[in-house]
């Protein structure tokens, strides 16, 4: 047995530790008051799921067998997740959408970047259009950039992680450092991802139907369930 490939983090437990980051993010808008301590260190830790999952797409489009059918799950899921997100954080139906629709942009961006039968200007054309469909969803442009060049650079760590900083960094913690000061400072909390990138070993872990669904389920569910204990339990 080759121990190079048992070791480290397989996808499952990059899985939990977004799952228990976008939690945590989530629980804290709500229980959390901003401009505390508190604020910025659960903040901070949240930063962890979004680039997660990016990255996991961009590892699920080259282990996929059907990528049609990969596409059709996230737009279901998509769909599914709009309205308990939307509910969740107080905003009207058509002003934001969940960071599914950012995962399943990026997914089609990074599909039509591999078409080698496709012209270079219809591909930037496609994936220009992405950047824009996203930019009203949670993590917009900034995940579906995350997600194409994780698959373009697929293998060659450094230029993943050097073009995730740059993204990250251009994109979404100088904005915050500009236009909201120290409040966004924990921001800075998706460079503590790429530790954990580093330890990712290549491998998915134990399959189940449980696994693979569990995830898509569960991201609506706690969002619905958020909003319950929010707005009615405790109101």
């Amino acid at each position: 047995m080759n121990l190079q490939h048992t070791k480290g983090l397989n996808t499952n437990v990059l899985k939990v530790i977004a799952i228990v980051a976008m939690v945590v993010d989530h629980t804290a808008i709500w229980l959390v008051p901003d401009e505390n301590t508190l604020h910025i260190i659960l903040h901070a830790f949240g930063r962890l799921a979004a680039p997660i999952m990016c990255y996991l797409i961009a590892e699920g489009y080259f282990y996929t067998s059907n990528v049609n059918k990969y596409i059709k799950r996230l737009f279901i899921f998509a769909l599914i997740s709009h309205f308990p997100f939307v509910m969740f954080l107080g905003l009207e139906w058509w002003q934001a959408t969940s960071v599914i629709w950012t995962l399943l942009m990026g997914l089609i961006a990074l599909a039509v970047s591999q078409k080698t039968d496709i012209s270079i200007l219809i591909r930037i054309g496609v994936i220009i259009l992405c950047c824009l469909l996203a930019y009203t969803a949670d993590w917009n442009y900034i995940g579906v950039l995350w997600i194409l060049f994780f698959g373009i650079f697929r293998g060659r760590f450094k230029l993943q992680m050097l073009s995730y900083g740059l993204i990250g960094g251009l994109l979404y913690i100088i904005p915050g450092l500009y236009n909201l000061g120290y409040e966004s400072i924990f921001r800075f909390g998706i460079l503590l991802v790429i530790p954990l990138f580093a330890l990712y070993n290549g491998t998915h872990g134990r399959k189940s139907k449980l696994i693979k669904w569990g995830f898509y389920i569960f991201y609506p569910l706690h969002l619905l369930l958020l909003y319950l204990f929010r707005y009615i339990i405790f109101d």
